[in-house]
């Protein structure tokens, strides 16, 4: 029993998975955001405890912490010792086209760590690298002067109340009750902050700390070099009963400044890199405002200005200000876009569902909505150090358009066009047409060595899915002469970089698939299943805008799309690839994508392909996939129309399918939070929910019958 077109109380539905904590998580701390600029708390309500909140694995280098305060205009670069290029790590491989050059890497992987890479790769990996902008925490002066422990707090309680992006927390600071409110602007890098306290007449003031840039994989913050940087406080003018002071930040290249205003306050420096704000005196309330701003100094640093907000400037305001400014904002995204509610449902099951669905909503927003490709730890703590993955755009932006908030995803889609010209030049040095993608970078786009990602190529059709996703939401004119550009571009090197053979057109070699189990044999590897799929169904889909634009075809894409090889099968299912070892059972089972992810095409047949998803289900090694692998499952099942096989997916009892009590999907000890999983679920969810096209005709057919399954506002998926 389905119902499609019910009155979803969204209100209530939000709110029912407020994230609630009477005792420390160190996995799962919340945050507040605005796609732009993210701040995440700990149960004080600040950063007051970083070390309580490990980002764990990667043993043998800096931890880090879960509690970061990051921008997606914040980036640095360390100065190189050394004339650094990228062409340096460049490679010939043998293709069926002669000898090609990539960007390889001399060094290697072993267990995720980096080893033997020369000074050249070691900084071109690491560089830019996104910045931990400050931590802000509490702490004490006068007779008990210093910062706090976590045994200084008794009865704590805190709330994410989803419903206004806004957190409380309150807990008893040695016989003082303590309630802290923090919140951040939709509009601008500001968080607002109000704490009511006798504590405060006692000498409870909060703390400001700044560090220099962190090569490190997960830390964004270095504290151990204080002499690199600079930390300069100026008070401004005051109008009103309002004091304003502006600390600014120089790292090298890069700077920022951070705008501290509030009634009743006197701000001042403790040390090289640290300030305390505390109350003038006699009052119960510190209530300030902390804007970090963007000086767009150096080539590290991109300003952007997207988000979930509406747009807006104007100056700093008080800290209660800020909340408000949260309060009346978040409602109206919650009641925009698509809504699912399983509340109705008696299996036990979906009220798990209903919830990763929401807080995945909630976490997508705040940290992949911006103005670059999110990374994969999002603005809560650096993974790669901070730099983006290509590939993963898709799962952590498709289902924007799919839940009608394409708004939300045409910012960072925006930025392709603003490399352009760098992957250009990458396809023209390989003797390809068009642009070629990159895979992991920061906003310059500049790639990194690499012994796996520049020879990818499943990143290269994301933008024309994308750019075809948010036309389906939104049809418009405008919208097709914006992206153009970026979508034909990309069907040029596509059809360029398929060969001709007496077969067909094929993909390879050299390649590495999306499963990148094959990294060791990428001079070898051809054709892998996924990728001849996305290679015919992305190459069509740019014959239709130009169709849709009124322009003459191109036929050589319609050549390559209808010529693309057809995937090699194996007893039955389909392998990961035509060379052996055909299919590796282990990393992501990426030829399920090929039905899924992808709607059916001329190269697969959905009965192979039911064999297929049965072998995953049967022996896969769960330990080696990755958070977005449910999703893909969940979306093969439903197109193959085993709704009982995807709801087994998405709730599949695995170690990297573990979505923590504040929503993030842990990846075991590779990373402690991994957006693309919530923005897969939630792409797998909108296509079960609404159907696809040329689906069943019933409500939510990618689910049992037997569940009750409200949606609106959904898009149905191609």
């Amino acid at each position: 029993m389905h119902s499609q077109h019910s009155a979803i109380d969204r209100e209530s539905l939000v709110r029912r998975h407020n994230v609630e904590q009477q005792s420390l998580d160190p996995r799962s701390p919340v945050s507040v955001g605005n796609g732009e600029f993210c701040f995440t708390v700990d149960l004080s309500g600040l950063q007051t405890f970083p070390a309580a909140y490990p980002v764990g694995a990667r043993s043998e280098l800096p931890p880090g912490t879960l509690l970061g305060t990051q921008s997606q205009w914040g980036w640095h670069c360390v100065p190189p010792d050394g004339d650094y290029r990228l062409e340096d790590s460049s490679i010939l491989y043998d293709s069926p086209r002669g000898p090609v050059p990539y960007v390889d890497m001399a060094g290697g992987m072993v267990d995720g760590e980096e080893t033997r890479t020369s000074p050249s790769e070691a900084w071109l990996r690491a560089n830019p690298h996104r910045l931990d902008l400050g931590r802000i925490g509490f702490t004490l002066s006068g007779s008990n002067a210093g910062p706090l422990d976590v045994a200084d707090i008794s009865a704590p309680c805190q709330a994410l109340d989803l419903w206004t992006g806004t957190v409380t927390s309150s807990f008893t600071l040695r016989g003082h009750p303590v309630s802290v409110t923090t919140a951040c602007h939709p509009d601008r890098d500001e968080l607002g902050i109000r704490v009511e306290s006798s504590a405060v007449r006692q000498g409870l003031g909060v703390s400001f700390a700044f560090p220099y840039g962190s090569n490190a994989w997960h830390d964004a913050a270095d504290w151990s070099h204080p002499e690199a940087h600079t930390t300069a406080i100026e008070e401004l003018p005051g109008d009103g009963p309002c004091r304003r002071w502006l600390i600014h930040r120089e790292l090298d290249a890069s700077g920022y400044q951070v705008a501290v205003t509030g009634a009743g306050v006197e701000l001042r420096s403790t040390g090289p890199h640290e300030l305390v704000l505390h109350a003038a005196g006699g009052q119960d309330v510190l209530d300030v405002a902390v804007h970090f701003i963007s000086t767009g100094q150096g080539d590290c640093l991109l300003r952007g200005s997207a988000g979930i907000g509406k747009g807006g400037s104007g100056t700093a305001t008080p800290g209660t200000a800020v909340a408000e400014a949260s309060r009346a904002c978040w409602p109206d995204f919650w009641k925009s876009g698509g809504a699912v509610e399983l509340a109705g449902t008696d299996d036990p099951r979906a009220a798990e569902l209903e919830r990763r669905i929401v807080l995945s909503q909630y976490l997508t927003a705040i940290n992949c909505s911006g103005s670059l490709p999110p990374q994969e730890t999002g603005l809560v703590c650096n993974s790669w150090r901070g730099r983006f993955h290509l590939e993963m755009h898709w799962w952590h932006a498709a289902h924007f358009a799919h839940w009608n908030r394409t708004p939300l995803l045409l910012p960072a889609l925006r930025w392709y066009g603003s490399i352009l010209e760098r992957a250009r030049q990458t396809a023209k040095s390989q003797g390809f047409d068009g642009v070629r993608w990159p895979k992991q970078v920061g906003p310059d786009g500049r790639e990194s060595p690499s012994t796996i990602g520049t020879f990818l190529i499943w990143q290269q059709p994301h933008p024309i899915h994308l750019a075809e996703l948010a036309y389906r939401a939104e049809p418009s004119r405008e919208l097709l002469e914006e992206f153009a550009g970026i979508v034909f571009e990309t069907a040029e090197f596509m059809a360029s970089f398929a060969h001709p053979t007496a077969r067909g057109f094929e993909l390879g070699p050299p390649l590495v698939p999306a499963q990148e189990s094959y990294e060791a044999m990428r001079g070898a590897v051809t054709n892998p299943t996924f990728e001849l799929a996305y290679w015919q169904w992305a190459l069509r889909i740019a014959s239709t805008w130009r169709e849709r634009l009124g322009l003459e075809p191109r036929e050589h894409w319609q050549a390559v799309a209808d010529g693309m090889v057809r995937p090699k099968v194996i007893d039955g299912t389909y392998a990961a690839s035509d060379v052996e070892p055909f299919t590796i059972r282990a990393d992501h089972p990426s030829m399920l994508c090929a039905l899924g992810v992808l709607p059916l095409t001329d190269l697969i047949d959905p009965e192979i392909m039911r064999a297929t998803l049965a072998g995953v289900f049967t022996d896969w090694d769960w330990d080696s996939t990755w958070g977005w692998d449910y999703p893909v499952m969940a979306m093969t099942a439903a197109r193959l129309e085993d709704p009982e096989a995807a709801v087994d997916a998405l709730l599949l009892d695995a170690a990297k399918n573990t979505v923590l009590p504040n929503g993030h999907n842990r990846q075991t000890g590779s990373l402690p939070l991994y957006l693309p999983g919530n923005g897969g679920l939630l792409a797998a969810v909108a296509l079960m929910a609404a159907g696809w096209d040329g689906g069943p005709d019933r409500h939510a057919p990618g689910f049992p019958p037997h569940w009750i399954v409200a949606w609106e506002g959904l898009v149905k998926a191609p």
